[in-house]
């Protein structure tokens, strides 16, 4: 007799078992370095392979960091407590360690926008750039082989008083000389200087995103004659125009205008010619507060009385 989805109920423990005797050869690893990291991957497979979604569930939450995970769901699993700073450090190798014995190269962590530390209260502030001096470190002793770690910032984060200066271990281990010409910028330095945002670089970006596109539509060719690199420049001086000229701040709209004005329609619609059925309009409900300032008045002429 056949069991749900054509498979026996004995060829379906041996499956099981299998599935377990391979997951416990590859946790034995992963034990040594974090094991309370491999006792929830181990419930979090038992019950997968049970079929006990709602508990699979809540271990994945409670792997990912989620609050108020249910108490039974860790207690059959035999997890405690919530994950901490020590705790993600130690997932943080199980999970590498997993990557290579799934033959992945390893891991590339990016912290996004850190100059947002300087504006949390004085204590956390001091607390999360020594967390990054001591992440840095732990990199470059070994801790986490094959994790690449990637830090964005603005220059006030780096070289203000309440940023990375605050702490002078962190301040010394991100130093980079920065008062040669840029044009010989040391592409190995543990610091490296981005160009502001030009109009050729919208425009590079606009075109990488329409081949990108092109590789996943279902009219490429139609999408190569219609919004070709001509009318990609022409789209994004006009919504920089439309932004007061400041290109730093037209790359989200450009984009959203671009693919979901353009190219869907230049996709789906054969007749659709963007030069004769598209007029760019911008409103104020979809630009943020930045984007909006850009876009405010520069004269008595552009205020509308009523």
């Amino acid at each position: 007799m056949l069991a749900e989805g054509g498979i026996s109920p004995s060829d379906r423990e041996q499956l099981l078992e299998r599935s377990n005797a391979l997951m416990e050869k590859r946790l034995a690893v992963v034990t040594r370095s974090a094991p309370m990291f491999a006792v929830a991957l181990r419930g979090y497979h038992t019950a997968r392979a049970k079929g006990d979604t709602a508990l699979a569930d809540g271990i994945a939450a409670w792997l990912a960091g989620q609050p108020n995970v249910a108490a039974g769901s860790k207690r059959q699993v035999g997890v405690k407590g919530d994950i901490d700073h020590f705790g993600a450090m130690s997932f943080l190798q199980g999970l590498l360690t997993v990557l290579r014995d799934s033959g992945h190269a390893g891991l590339y962590l990016v912290l996004d926008e850190v100059e947002t530390i300087q504006r949390v209260r004085g204590d956390m502030r001091d607390k999360s750039l020594n967390a990054l001096r001591q992440l840095i470190d732990d990199i470059d002793s070994g801790r986490f082989p094959g994790l690449y770690l990637l830090i964005t910032g603005t220059g006030a984060f780096y070289e203000g008083p309440q940023g990375a200066q605050r702490l002078e271990p962190l301040a010394q281990r991100l130093h980079v000389d920065f008062t040669t010409d840029a044009r010989f910028d040391n592409p190995r330095a543990v610091q490296v200087r981005l160009s502001a945002f030009d109009f050729d670089r919208l425009c590079d970006v606009g075109r990488k995103v329409r081949d990108v596109y092109a590789m996943h539509a279902n009219a490429p060719d139609r999408l190569a004659a219609k919004a070709g690199d001509a009318f990609i420049d022409e789209l994004a001086r006009a919504v920089a125009g439309r932004l007061g000229g400041k290109v730093g701040v037209a790359p989200r709209i450009f984009l959203k205008k671009l693919v979901a004005d353009i190219l869907d329609r230049i996709d789906q619609f054969p007749d659709f010619d963007p030069h004769l059925h598209y007029k760019l309009t911008i409103q104020d409900t979809e630009l943020t507060p930045t984007e909006r300032h850009a876009a405010s008045a520069t004269s008595v002429d552009d205020i509308v009385l009523t």
